[in-house]
């Protein structure tokens, strides 16, 4: 038997989403390499393959712009104000360590998992 079975299912929501918090702010701050509004960063993670809604989204982009990792600027496209989101050099900076933690792990889970 496995060890869910007998647990409540939010018990496993909280794990896999503990797993993919720390990948997302990863993802984001790669795709901001490019000005992304946040629909547009939306869809084009979703198109990647990782989604992300909305109710996440947003709260990461402020908090990461608050952290001082990315800048945003408001720009008039196709007759609506959009806020752009990219990333700057304390950004870059973090973004670089992190890369370096999440691949470091990788290879070590590689290994454990055989």
């Amino acid at each position: 038997m496995r060890w869910w079975m007998g647990q409540a299912p939010e018990k496993l929501d909280r794990l896999v989403m503990e797993v993919r918090r720390g990948a997302l702010t990863l993802a984001v701050l790669l795709a901001l390499r490019e000005p992304h509004y946040g629909y547009s960063l939306r869809k084009s993670l979703g198109a990647k393959g990782l989604d992300i809604d909305e109710g996440t989204l947003y709260p990461l982009l402020r908090r990461l712009e608050d952290q001082g990792l990315l800048s945003s600027h408001w720009q008039q496209q196709e007759g609506r104000k959009r806020r752009f989101y990219q990333i700057d050099a304390g950004g870059e900076i973090a973004l670089a360590e992190m890369r370096a933690e999440w691949q470091g792990l990788n290879d070590v889970i590689g290994q454990l998992g055989g």
